[in-house]
């Protein structure tokens, strides 16, 4: 019975791994643009507005993750992996429509939905939610079960509800020595850049 009931969660395993395949091609075909080693779980996740979004080079999404991005556009960069039970919206109702309720009311004011950008090299802990508007920069880590509604600047670590920065992975001087080794010069942050972003969440 032992050896029947492994063979059969080897199945199981098997085929969500099949189908995840064949999702993922047809979901990245209808996608705006999709690089390459891109890997999520559509049978696990539900996905809705896939013709919004733009993912990079070398992304990763684990399951039971939710992504929303029906009027505005998602866009991922390269190098961004996502923990399990992350949720993205580009979308926001709206709240303030005098004599209808919140329920009724269908249409959307212009701008109430925005896109969200997470640029390279980020990391996305479990269960943390990025609302619309929000732009993670490059080299941000996320701490589980935080909530992302704002601009983060470069290579901070972020955490709580709603996120804040918590610290910084490395001081403006080291960032300038880490994209040495990782971006062509016209890539690279500058100091001035690095600085403004801090000041900028102030």
């Amino acid at each position: 019975m032992a050896e029947l009931c492994k063979l059969i969660i080897q199945l199981h395993l098997a085929l969500h791994l099949f189908i995840d395949k064949v999702l993922t091609f047809c979901y990245k075909k209808q996608m705006l643009s999709c690089g390459h080693h891109v890997t999520f779980k559509p049978s696990t996740s539900n996905i809705k507005g896939i013709e919004n979004m733009s993912f990079g080079n070398y992304v990763r999404i684990h399951k039971y993750a939710t992504l929303f991005s029906t009027d505005a556009k998602l866009i991922i960069g390269n190098k961004v992996a996502l923990g399990p039970k992350v949720t993205i919206m580009t979308g926001n109702h709206a709240t303030d429509t005098i004599g209808t309720f919140m329920w009724d009311v269908h249409s959307k004011k212009e701008g109430l939905d925005k896109d969200v950008i997470l640029e390279d090299e980020i990391w996305v802990g479990s269960n943390v939610t990025i609302l619309s508007g929000a732009h993670i920069s490059r080299g941000c880590v996320i701490a589980a079960g935080a909530v992302v509604n704002k601009y983060l600047p470069p290579y901070s670590i972020a955490g709580g509800v709603p996120a804040k920065v918590l610290k910084y992975r490395f001081t403006p001087e080291q960032i300038i020595e880490h994209e040495k080794f990782l971006y062509e010069e016209e890539r690279r942050l500058s100091l001035e850049q690095i600085l403004h972003g801090r000041e900028t969440i102030k």
